[in-house]
């Protein structure tokens, strides 16, 4: 039973699709059919969201470890987090039944629904979104424990992430804005059935989700210069099949770069402008079936 329920955005100041989200839901109400839900809604970061910028000293979304939320640090970020932490969590022993997080990304990773457990819960709440949101895609990032994670959304009991691109940093795309609407809608959906006993995973089918693999960096020369962009192939691709000898970059003196793992991934978060500072080109994953 979800008694409490916190939908947060401006995690990031210049994601633009769930601060106006949260402002238009804190203006105008929520639509008249979660009444049954006692939902918060709040903006993370509104000193990142005035300077239009991800974050002012350091990555709020990053902050939530139990390690980060207990040291001293006096970074904006850190403090805001330890602030925020004790406003929804406190992680580990939540008084927030379900955080959902809205982020927006310069990749064309479509609607995406980040989880980061595959139980029984989460695997319900992929199939139900999967099926009420057939164009939306469902990444696990289970690598680590729940708790291990410094995502913001951790600090509830459950937690999971929305993310939609792609969409410029600082820019709101109307399309973008009504994907994010719907899948914030279509989970708000699932805790309403969720909390009146109808959701099991035995009435919703079985759905397509992609598991995180690794980062891939770009090539860089001895001095940490870049090497090669992103190929025109790759480019706009997330979560399609990359197969082995497939293009991946290309130099700046015209050659082509393959891929060269041992069998096909699918790459997401391609020449995602937010990780440019740690020289991140894509994130692998492998299809699987929850």
């Amino acid at each position: 039973m979800f008694n409490s329920i916190a939908l947060v955005g401006g995690t990031h100041g210049n994601e633009t699709s769930g601060i106006q989200l949260i402002r238009n839901w804190q203006q105008f109400g929520l639509p008249a059919r979660f009444d049954e839900l006692n939902v918060s809604l709040s903006i993370a970061n509104e000193a990142a969201l005035a300077a239009n910028v991800r974050f002012v000293e350091e990555d709020l979304n990053r902050q939530f470890t139990l390690a980060g939320l207990a040291n001293e640090s006096r970074a904006k970020e850190a403090v805001l987090a330890k602030s925020l932490n004790q406003q929804l969590g406190p992680k580990g022993n939540s008084k927030t039944d379900f955080v959902i997080d809205i982020h927006n990304t310069t990749s064309e990773m479509g609607a995406t629904l980040i989880i980061l457990e595959v139980d029984e819960f989460h695997t319900q709440l992929a199939r139900y979104v999967k099926h009420h949101m057939p164009e939306a895609n469902i990444l696990v990032e289970d690598e680590k424990p729940y708790l291990d994670h410094g995502y913001l959304c951790t600090t509830g009991k459950k937690g999971v992430m929305i993310e939609v691109g792609g969409q410029p940093q600082g820019v709101l795309r109307e399309d973008v804005y009504l994907l994010t609407q719907t899948m914030a809608e279509v989970i708000l959906d699932f805790c309403m059935a969720y909390n009146n006993g109808s959701i099991s995973t035995d009435n919703l089918p079985q759905c397509e989700a992609f598991r995180l693999g690794e980062n891939v960096g770009f090539p860089l020369d001895e001095n940490g210069q870049r090497t090669a962009m992103i190929h025109h192939a790759l480019q706009d691709s997330d979560f399609k099949p990359l197969m082995p000898g497939m293009p991946v970059f290309r130099t700046f003196d015209g050659k082509d770069i393959t891929w060269d793992g041992d069998k096909e991934t699918y790459p997401h978060f391609i020449n995602e402008a937010a990780y440019f500072k740690l020289d991140v080109a894509f994130a692998t994953s492998e299809r699987i079936v929850l």
